[in-house]
């Protein structure tokens, strides 16, 4: 999650589910300056207990045809069968419910590949996260820290003596 912040401080635009600090990222810097994709937290809730992702393998040719690359070994062909643990994992478990989201992965990444190709736009929502980034800094967030949770006293250092 702060990886991501750290990203936005360095001008990268956050592509990512709307969870942990993407939700903050999101509102400092802007949802037009983001590309949030996917379930929200409580839309996972709800659908968890009837998840299925071999369902989802079944009926979007999109997801189908991406893993059926994956499990043939397309990319991997000196190294055949390197990716069946992970393509079991998808359609038989899927705990972080990749399946579920990447329909709209897919359409995000084309809005990222589009606004790229927008150098003026791209430009923009790069200087708008470095520009809008401020609040993550450690300042903040120590002070926060402190104030919520540690309850430390504070001490004020005079710029003209510091400390050796």
């Amino acid at each position: 999650g702060t990886g991501n912040m750290k990203f936005a401080l360095n001008g990268a635009l956050t592509i990512g589910t709307l969870d942990g600090a993407n939700v903050e990222i999101r509102e400092e810097i802007g949802d037009e300056n983001v590309f949030i994709f996917g379930l929200t937290a409580d839309e996972i809730v709800d659908l968890r207990p009837s998840y299925n992702p071999r369902k989802i393998y079944d009926e979007n040719k999109l997801v189908k045809r991406t893993l059926d690359l994956i499990h043939g070994d397309y990319f991997n062909p000196d190294n055949p069968g390197v990716f069946d643990p992970l393509i079991d994992s998808l359609l038989n478990k899927d705990y972080f419910m990749v399946l579920a989201d990447f329909a709209e992965y897919h359409e995000a990444q084309k809005r990222v590949e589009e606004t790229y190709e927008d150098r003026d736009s791209w430009i923009t929502k790069a200087i708008l996260n470095v520009a809008r980034a401020g609040h993550f800094s450690s300042d903040r967030t120590i002070e926060e820290y402190n104030r919520d949770i540690w309850h430390a006293t504070s001490v004020s250092i005079a710029a003209d003596n510091p400390p050796r």
